[in-house]
């Protein structure tokens, strides 16, 4: 059975708090940020705690009034009520990272293959899909929706050719997001930073945005009816990740990740979230703490 303390665990996670932040908060006297990270993918392994997380999920989506479905998708093929699920369904957002560093030679594509099958032969008529900057890969300079795409990781190359198998299907209409890093109410990139030594390209800009920005963009998107296009989904604020997270990791009382000391021939990437901000719209929540 579960202990206590990986019973609340399972709890926070349910509600979407990052792993580490959870372990964080229920194991208080955890050593260093390395440790923690390992020890929290550890408890993530067990399958007690994977079926308290999934149950706990089911809970807080029935106390919103949601009817939730559970299926989960391989290669081999979609596990789960998926014809039951897209039933009647109009438009689908596709949020499913490739999560490749848990499962390096996992194919996100083949997956997603699948899912493009069910989706072919339902009801569905437009889709959402949300992808990510890492499409971008090491580009240099200002990047706009229409910049060239050179992924330079694994996770990056198999959403292209996800971008690409969706976007060119006949049956529905796609818009296609591409997110930067992601902030939440208990997610921040300098969590998974702090105390770490010799990191890279600390003069390069930051490309964040804060999730109150995601829902706003998916909002705005749907409500708008904006098929048949690309949003680059950016908060527009980049000021140098050394300076940045130097600065958030103070305001959290963290020790601040440090940088090498390195030539700045190349500037790194800045993203624009151009399409959104030309269509009027504008962001809500500062990536700022």
């Amino acid at each position: 059975g579960l202990k206590p303390k990986e019973f609340v665990f399972a709890r926070y996670v349910a509600e979407g708090m990052e792993i580490t932040q959870a372990y964080k908060k229920v194991f208080k006297k955890s050593k260093s940020s390395e440790h923690i990270a390992n020890s929290a993918k550890q408890l993530m392994k067990k399958d007690e705690v994977k079926k308290m997380v999934k149950e706990e999920i089911k809970k807080v989506l029935q106390d919103e009034g949601i009817t939730p479905f559970q299926i989960s998708l391989s290669e081999n093929g979609i596990h789960g009520p998926i014809n039951e699920f897209l039933e009647g369904l109009k438009t689908l957002i596709i949020n499913v990272p490739p999560g490749l560093r848990s499962n390096p030679s996992e194919s996100y594509v083949r997956k997603m293959e699948h899912l493009l099958k069910a989706i072919t032969t339902s009801d569905v008529s437009h889709v959402l899909f949300v992808s990510s900057t890492s499409v971008y890969g090491n580009a240099n300079g200002e990047l706009t929706e229409d910049a060239p795409l050179m992924p330079n990781t694994e996770s990056g190359r198999q959403l292209v050719a996800c971008e690409n198998l969706f976007r060119n299907s006949k049956a529905f209409a796609v818009t296609i997001i591409r997110f930067g890093g992601l902030i939440g109410p208990d997610r921040h990139p300098v969590t998974m930073l702090s105390g770490r030594e010799g990191l890279n390209n600390g003069h390069h800009p930051i490309n964040l945005i804060h999730l109150e920005d995601c829902i706003h963009m998916i909002w705005t998107i749907l409500n708008n009816s904006y098929w048949g296009e690309t949003f680059n989904g950016v908060y527009p604020h980049h000021p140098e990740k050394q300076i940045y997270y130097f600065e958030e990791a103070q305001k959290r009382g963290l020790p601040a990740p440090s940088y090498q000391r390195e030539p700045s021939s190349n500037s790194g990437k800045l993203v624009r979230s151009t399409n959104f901000l030309n269509k009027g719209h504008s962001f809500t929540t500062s990536v700022v703490s």
